[in-house]
């Protein structure tokens, strides 16, 4: 008897072969497709034509614009979503189910209602904005209101991977460390901190990524102005909106590769960190 005769003898599912091909369909028709449509688009411009379209000065200030707020999204989402996921791991209090159902929000919610919502909370009558705008701070229509719409949408995923790490971890092992006089900080940084390093980083590494392709909840806060608040996906759909493919899919391939590089990035970190605390 074959490897995947054996193998599939003791599955539910249907055999190798079958599930192998509906994957791979799945594969080829939902991912593979549109990507190698979109890189096949961008390869029709020239390198000359592909250069100058990624590099316009417009361009250049959506990468800009785009990628700060993006990292800055990250970085909130970092403190706030680890401490969300410390919260409702280690402490028992009335609502904390629903707390805990909330944090998906962002995934069921349509991103443009989001960003209606943000509107109505931070512009200049808002709730929050007629109190933050005559103290300086301009939320609607301003690079923090990317931010925070970015950090609403990806938030979630900082959240969901902490959080299994967290719950499996063995109280055991804290509890040996207490009973060796180890302080609540050196327990959490030499003991619990590395376990959840791996997950912390694909975490954020989602939620940055996340955040770079963010457009729904953008479009209504950003005000979209050129130059000043306009982002990578939203120059992508004002040159489908102009007909302008070639321009879209050339914009669209400088995403790409950038999420790719970056998970990249992260898995390598990742591995190093195994790799670390195996020899360790």
């Amino acid at each position: 008897m074959s490897l995947f005769s054996r193998s599939s003898s003791r599955g539910i599912l249907p055999g190798f072969g079958l599930t192998l091909g509906v994957t791979l369909l799945y594969f080829v028709v939902i991912v593979a497709l549109p990507l190698v449509a979109m890189l096949y688009k961008s390869a029709n411009l020239g390198f000359a034509d592909f250069w100058t379209i990624v590099t316009s000065e417009r361009a250049l200030a959506t990468y800009r614009i785009t990628v700060s707020t993006a990292a800055l999204a990250t970085l909130l989402n970092a403190m706030f979503g680890m401490l969300l996921a410390w919260v409702l791991v280690r402490y028992e209090f009335p609502g904390r189910r629903l707390l805990d159902a909330i944090v998906d929000l962002p995934f069921a919610l349509p991103t443009a209602v989001a960003g209606l919502a943000l509107v109505t909370v931070f512009s200049a009558n808002g709730w929050f904005g007629r109190y933050l705008e005559p103290l300086g701070i301009k939320v609607a229509y301003a690079p923090l209101g990317i931010a925070l719409a970015m950090m609403f949408t990806s938030i979630p995923f900082v959240i969901r991977t902490v959080q299994p790490v967290l719950e499996d971890l063995a109280s055991d092992v804290e509890e040996a460390a207490r009973s060796l006089g180890a302080s609540n900080w050196q327990i959490f940084t030499r003991v619990i901190w590395p376990a959840i390093l791996p997950a912390f980083i694909a975490g954020c590494s989602l939620s940055f990524a996340r955040s770079l392709g963010e457009f729904g909840a953008i479009v209504f806060i950003s005000g979209n102005l050129p130059f000043e608040t306009e982002v990578m996906s939203l120059l992508v759909f004002i040159r489908l909106d102009e007909y302008d493919y070639p321009a879209a899919a050339a914009l669209a391939t400088v995403m790409l590769v950038t999420a790719f590089l970056m998970l990249v990035i992260t898995n390598s970190i990742q591995s190093w960190h195994l790799r670390y605390a195996e020899r360790n």
